[in-house]
C-alpha cells in the first residue's frame, strides 16, 4: 500500500506545493493524525479539473468490456487494502467494524454491480428508426456526459465517498472523475484513492481518469470550473443548494445532483398501534438511533391518531430510547449541530421535549420530542428542517381523516413509510398517493434506514431531498444522471458508434423500428 502523504492526485501524480495544511482527526477524541495533509491550490484545483478534461475523449469511448473490468480492478484494489483501512476509518468516524466492513462489501459490490450493467448495455438506451420514405434514418443513444465533480459525504466513508456510487456510476458511464475528499476521513480517502489509482494504471486507463483533491474551501471553484459538466453531492441541505446555485450561475450551467435533506416521515395506522405497538416502539428506537442516527433516511417525523395504544406506543418509544447509550458523532462538527438542532426544536412553539437520553460530553443523546399537530400543518413546515441525529418528533393528530392532510403538509423527502396491515392501507390509498408524489421511496411495515442496491432501487426525492427528482444516487439508474442523449441522422455506418451499428456487434437490447430486439439491422 503506498504511504500516506496528504498530497492531491491530479492526472495520476501526486501534487503538494507548500499549502495550507489540514489535519485528519480521530472522532473519539479529536486528536490529529501523525500526517498533515495539504490544501489544494486555486491552481491545482484548475488542474485537475484539466485532467479529467484531458483523459475524458479516451475514457468515454472505452468499449463496456473493458469499462466493466475497469471497475472490477477498483473493487479488487479495495478489497486488498484489508483491515488498515477499516481501522483508520473507524478513528476517523468512530463507526464499528462491523458496520464498516459491510460498507466496504456494498463498495465494491456496486462498483461489480455497474460492470454488470456495462456487460448487458440497456443503459445505453439505443433507439433506431431505419429510413422511411417520410423519414431519415434516425439513431438514438447515450453517451457520457463529460467529467464530474464528486464530493465525498460524511456519514458513508465507503459507500459514499470517493469510491462510492456517484463515481462508480460516472465511472460507467464513460466520465473521469475528481473527488473532493471529505475533510472527516482524509486517511481513508487517499487510501481508497490509492486503491482506484492502482486500477487505473492496471488497467491501463488515460491519466486523469481519477483525481483527487483536499481541502475545505476548494469545492466552490471546483464547481464552477470550465471543464466539469456535472456534480454528485450528498450532505446538507446548506451545502447542497449553495453548489447548486453556483453551478446555475455559471456561463455554462451544469446540473448539480445533491442528495442533502430529508426527515422520512412515518405514519403510523390506528389498527397496527392497537395490534402491535410495542413491537413497533422498540423497532423504531433501533432505527432512529442506529449510527448515532447519521443516516439520510433515519425516521425524523412520526405521525399517528390520538388513542389509548397511541400513548401507550409512546410511552415504549420514549423508554426504549431513553435506555439507549449516547453514541460518538462522525466528528465534533456533526456533534455541535446535532445539539444545535435539539435546542431549535426546544425553541418552537407547541413542541416540547419528552425524552433526552444520557451520553457523555463527546457524544449524542437520544431525545424524543412532541408537536401540536398546528406545528406539522404550519406553513414555514419547521418540522421538515432535518436534525442528523438520534431524535425524532411525535405528531398525534385528532383522527384518521387528517392522516392525507398530513401527507400533503410535506415537503420532498427521500422515504416515506406506511405501517399498518394490507387491508388497513388499502383503506388510506389516498394517503398512498399523496406520499408518492413527495417521496423517491415509499415503504410499508418497515424502518426507512437500509437502502438495498441493486436496479430498482431509488434513492432521490423531490426539494429538498435533493436538487433532481428525475435522479436517483442509489442503484443502476444512476448512471443516468452522467449520460446524456445523442441522435445521429443518416450517418455514414463507419463514423457510428457500435452500439448503433448494423448487426449489433455488441449485442444489447435495441428498440428497432418500434419493436424491441438483439438482432441486428
Amino acid at each position: 500500500m503506498p504511504e500516506i502523504t496528504g498530497q492531491q492526485f491530479i492526472g495520476g501524480a501526486r501534487v503538494a506545493a507548500g499549502q495550507d495544511t489540514l489535519a485528519s482527526k480521530s472522532a473519539e477524541d479529536n486528536t490529529p493524525y501523525k500526517q498533515d495533509f495539504f490544501e489544494a491550490t486555486p491552481e491545482e484545483v484548475s488542474a485537475a479539473a484539466e485532467a479529467a478534461h484531458d483523459a475524458f475523449d479516451t475514457f468515454a469511448t472505452t468499449d463496456p468490456e473493458t469499462r466493466a473490468a475497469f471497475l472490477e480492478a477498483c473493487a479488487d484494489e479495495i478489497e486488498a487494502l484489508g483491515d488498515t483501512v477499516i481501522r483508520e476509518a473507524m478513528r476517523e468516524t468512530a463507526l464499528p467494524e462491523k458496520r464498516l466492513t459491510g460498507e466496504v462489501g456494498r463498495t465494491t459490490g456496486q462498483l461489480r454491480l455497474f460492470a454488470k450493467v456495462l456487460r448487458r448495455g440497456d443503459y445505453l438506451g439505443v433507439r433506431i428508426d431505419t429510413a422511411t420514405d417520410a423519414a431519415p434514418d434516425l439513431r438514438q443513444m447515450q453517451q457520457a456526459l463529460g467529467p464530474v465533480a464528486v464530493f465525498g459525504a460524511s456519514n458513508f466513508p465507503f459507500a459514499f465517498s470517493v469510491a462510492g456510487g456517484d463515481t462508480a456510476s460516472a465511472f460507467a458511464a464513460g466520465c473521469p472523475v475528481v473527488v473532493k475528499a471529505h475533510p472527516g476521513h482524509m486517511v481513508t480517502s487517499e487510501m481508497v484513492g490509492n486503491a482506484i489509482e492502482a486500477a487505473v494504471k492496471k488497467s491501463g486507463m488515460p491519466a486523469g481518469t481519477f483525481n483527487m483533491i483536499f481541502g475545505g474551501m476548494v469545492g466552490a471553484q471546483l464547481v464552477q470550473e470550465p471543464a466539469i459538466k456535472a456534480v454528485g453531492f450528498t450532505g446538507s441541505k446548506t451545502g447542497g443548494r449553495a453548489l447548486f446555485d453556483l453551478a446555475s450561475q455559471r456561463e455554462e450551467p451544469i446540473p448539480v445532483y445533491a442528495e442533502m435533506s430529508s426527515v422520512n416521515p412515518m405514519f403510523m395506522l390506528p389498527e397496527a398501534i392497537a395490534a402491535r405497538g410495542n413491537e413497533l416502539a422498540e423497532g423504531l428506537a433501533g432505527s432512529i438511533c442506529l449510527g448515532a442516527g447519521q443516516f439520510c433516511t433515519g425516521p425524523g417525523v412520526i405521525i399517528g391518531v390520538k388513542s389509548p395504544a397511541m400513548t401507550a406506543f409512546i410511552e415504549t418509544l420514549g423508554e426504549a430510547l431513553k435506555n439507549k447509550p449516547g453514541q460518538v458523532m462522525l466528528n465534533h462538527g456533526l456533534l455541535d449541530n446535532y445539539q444545535h438542532g435539539v435546542e431549535r426544536l426546544k425553541g418552537l412553539n407547541g413542541v416540547r421535549e419528552v425524552v433526552a437520553g444520557s451520553a457523555a460530553s463527546n457524544q449524542a443523546a437520544a431525545r424524543l420530542f412532541m408537536a401540536d399537530k398546528s406545528v406539522l400543518f404550519d406553513d414555514a413546515q419547521p418540522l421538515m428542517e432535518e436534525v442528523f441525529g438520534p431524535s425524532t418528533v411525535v405528531v398525534e393528530l385528532d383522527s384518521a381523516d387528517e392522516l392525507e392532510a398530513a401527507a400533503r403538509a410535506i415537503n420532498g423527502q427521500l422515504t416515506a413509510t406506511v405501517t399498518g396491515d394490507d387491508a388497513e392501507i388499502a383503506r388510506h390509498q389516498p394517503l398512498v398517493t399523496a406520499l408518492s408524489r413527495r417521496a423517491g421511496r415509499v415503504l410499508f411495515n418497515g424502518f426507512p434506514t437500509g437502502v438495498a442496491v441493486n436496479d430498482a432501487m431509488v434513492h432521490g426525492g423531490p426539494y429538498p431531498a435533493t436538487t433532481d427528482f428525475h435522479s436517483t444516487s442509489v442503484g443502476t439508474l444512476a448512471i443516468n444522471r452522467y449520460l446524456r442523449a445523442v441522435c445521429f441522422q443518416n450517418a455514414p455506418t463507419a463514423v457510428l458508434p457500435k452500439a448503433l451499428a448494423d448487426g449489433n456487434p455488441l449485442g444489447i437490447r435495441r428498440l428497432v423500428n418500434g419493436d424491441m430486439t438483439t438482432a441486428g439491422l
